[in-house]
């Protein structure tokens, strides 16, 4: 029973073998990034005028 069904797996997988094809795209692969490292670099220099303020009050009065 154990060899019937290991030997039908097998067929299976030859099979399916010759339904696989890849190929590479035509056009290279483009992740865009930039939105995210701007909202970063944004919100970190944010926080940083932030605790320039108030690690030094005497330097910006209101």
């Amino acid at each position: 029973m154990k060899r019937e069904a290991i030997l039908a797996a097998a067929l299976a997988g030859l099979a399916l073998t010759g339904c696989i094809q890849v190929k590479a795209p035509d056009k290279p692969i483009e992740i865009n990034l930039n939105v995210k490292v701007q909202q970063e670099v944004v919100v970190r220099l944010q926080r940083d005028a932030q605790d320039l303020i108030q690690n030094n009050p005497e330097l910006f009065p209101q």
